[in-house]
């Protein structure tokens, strides 16, 4: 992606950000994320040959800028699927909404999203922009990066070491990367 691309669309969306009601803290950390998965996608495209050309590089730039917008609104595990409904009323394409309601974790399963008080509705990335957006949040803390092992340890505190978020974790790190 050329850099006149990526400021242009980085000014884009850190307006809408802003706009929303972001914190600036929210705001740093959504471009290193956008940082680190276009880097990620730029590598996959690279890999094998020419089998992930397809990966759309400015979808997933912009899908990670904005995949916290629902931040705006909550700092809970909802503001993937708030931040989902936020892009919708802002009338962007579907793939961006998608890609912000499926970012959180590794995914959320119909049935947790239900336990969790969202609509029973799948919020597992599925496309390749998705799963690059989900798998570069989880690497990011603040605007440092980290490592898929110190992203797991963290989970698994967080959730328990036989959540199932942990082993989905492992499998978007093997999905992405293909190690």
């Amino acid at each position: 992606m050329e850099e006149a691309d990526k400021r242009r669309i980085r000014g884009e969306c850190v307006k809408l950000l802003r706009a929303a009601g972001c914190e600036e803290a929210v705001i740093k950390h959504c471009i290193a994320v956008a940082e680190l998965a276009l880097e990620i996608a730029a590598a996959s495209k690279n890999k094998n040959g020419n089998e992930n050309k397809s990966i759309d590089e400015e979808l997933v730039f912009t899908g990670a800028l904005l995949h916290d917008i629902g931040r705006a609104r909550s700092h809970g595990v909802e503001h993937g699927f708030l931040g989902g409904e936020i892009a919708k009323s802002l009338g962007l394409d579907d793939e961006l909404v998608k890609i912000i309601q499926r970012h959180v974790g590794a995914g959320i399963t119909a049935e947790e999203a239900k336990q969790l008080g969202l609509p029973r509705i799948s919020l597992m990335p599925e496309t390749m922009e998705e799963k690059i957006v989900a798998y570069a949040d989880s690497l990011i803390e603040g605007t440092r990066r980290t490592s898929i092992e110190h992203a797991l340890s963290n989970l698994k505190k967080k959730l328990g070491e036989s959540h199932p978020a942990v082993a989905r974790l492992k499998k978007l790190h093997e999905e992405v990367t293909g190690f």
